[in-house]
């Protein structure tokens, strides 16, 4: 793979228009595209790890998104500097590195559904062990893939949100830089070459992923293909974020003590660092304020670790040899103390009665959901069904063809959903609140 091919402006949906002149580039083009997008606003009330709302602030999915995109850029901006010495041609567009990393951890999770990683899980439950397993006949007699559903992945989700045409909407979706859309895909495979259930597009959108592909050069793997290199840096800026603000806003719930919180943190430093990390928070009084410091200082750690690792395995990154998140690659006491954060997560946040209180009722809410939503499809002529597909708005396809697309059209549907709206439709459609009552 080459860099002057691996960073093009051309447009998916666009292709017959070359890149313009504009006082914005293309990729800054991409970056406000989506920042102005529904589907981007949307991720304000959607739970992150936490339930949404409280009286105590913590991250939902839109502010998440807004911090893994300035660590994207700056892990971009890194990158960027030392390749335009390596690559000394003007005609790449390196300068633009950060706006496309930028862009892209932007539209990371756009297209997971509400309740957090929850809503992934009882997606997938209800069709592998749920009331849509008596779907799974109808689907494979179409030749379609049933693990598209049976495995349901934000990931595949967020390429369709991205690229797929809805009712009413113009060709290519949101129209973005195949640049852009490449850096999005974690897992550029199908559903049946995922090795651990993850993968990057569903089925309907393999021919416009493969597109992508050919037309940056990305190059073919068995089952797939390898990863486009910035694909990389969208994956560092998540890992660094999520896991970090996890800890920070565990502190601010009281799961964690401002004892542990600060141990977990002071380990990424060492040396006359954490010496003058020290004496810095000696100066100030404030716990949050001491906290908010110390994961400043891990981040900016992470980001120069990772960058460094990037620039190192750069030419095993474009032959597609390199495996594994850059994480993987930071200094070996770094990676203990970010283990060290990952297995604390595990242990005391990701099990609390308040992030599992959201699991328990995601996995109610989206059940009933699709139980009541998919019927509705399937026989559109029963009574109740004509009033529920009223419900559902013009640019989801309840006509479309085949137990596929129909149940397809449901998912698109559900996950694009907030956590309120997806509570407040299953009890209106349930009977449990009535409007006016």
């Amino acid at each position: 793979m080459n860099w002057n091919q691996l960073l093009s402006g051309k447009r998916l949906g666009m292709e017959e228009y070359a890149e313009r002149r504009h006082e914005r580039s293309e990729f800054q083009r991409d970056y406000d595209r989506l920042i102005f997008s529904s589907p981007f606003r949307r991720l304000q009330n959607k739970t992150q790890v936490f339930p949404l709302p409280g009286s105590i602030f913590v991250h939902n999915r839109l502010t998440h998104s807004l911090e893994v995109s300035c660590v994207g850029r700056s892990l971009g901006h890194n990158v960027a500097k030392e390749l335009m010495r390596k690559y000394p041609d003007p005609h790449i567009h390196f300068p633009e590195m950060g706006s496309i990393v930028s862009a892209a951890c932007l539209a990371h999770d756009m297209g997971n559904p509400p309740f957090g990683h929850s809503g992934e899980r009882a997606i997938s439950a209800y069709f592998s062990e749920g009331n849509g397993k008596s779907l799974r006949e109808k689907v494979c007699e179409e030749g379609q893939r049933w693990e598209d559903f049976m495995h349901f992945e934000g990931n595949a989700n967020t390429m369709r949100l991205l690229t797929h045409r809805f009712v009413g909407r113009r060709k290519g979706g949101l129209a973005l830089t195949y640049s852009t859309l490449a850096s999005v895909v974690k897992y550029p495979y199908g559903s049946i070459f995922s090795p651990n259930g993850k993968f990057g597009f569903f089925q309907t959108e393999e021919a416009t992923y493969r597109q992508i592909a050919e037309e940056l050069g990305i190059k073919p793997v068995f089952g797939g293909f390898a990863r486009h290199p910035l694909v990389y840096l969208v994956e560092a800026a998540d890992d660094i974020c999520y896991q970090i603000m996890d800890i920070e806003d565990a502190c601010k719930l009281r799961i964690l003590t401002v004892g542990e919180t600060q141990e977990l943190l002071l380990n990424f430093f060492r040396g006359a660092r954490r010496e003058r990390t020290l004496s810095i928070m000696e100066k100030v009084d404030d716990t949050n304020e001491q906290i908010a410091y110390l994961r400043s200082g891990v981040i900016g750690i992470l980001v120069e670790e990772c960058s460094r690792v990037f620039l190192e395995q750069e030419g095993r990154i474009l032959e597609g040899e390199f495996e594994g998140p850059l994480m993987h690659g930071i200094d070996a006491p770094l990676h203990a103390a970010y283990m060290d954060c990952s297995n604390m997560a595990c242990r005391k946040i990701y099990c609390a009665r308040e992030v599992l209180d959201v699991e328990l009722a995601g996995y109610r809410i989206f059940s009933r959901l699709i139980d009541i939503l998919t019927e509705a499809v399937m026989t559109p002529g029963h009574a109740y069904s004509r009033l529920l597909l009223q419900r559902i708005p013009e640019q989801y396809d309840t006509r479309a063809p085949g137990a596929y697309g129909k149940i397809q059209c449901v998912l698109d549907y559900i996950s694009g959903m907030t956590d309120v709206y997806a509570l407040d439709l299953y009890r209106k459609i349930t009977g449990m609140s009535l409007p006016g009552v």
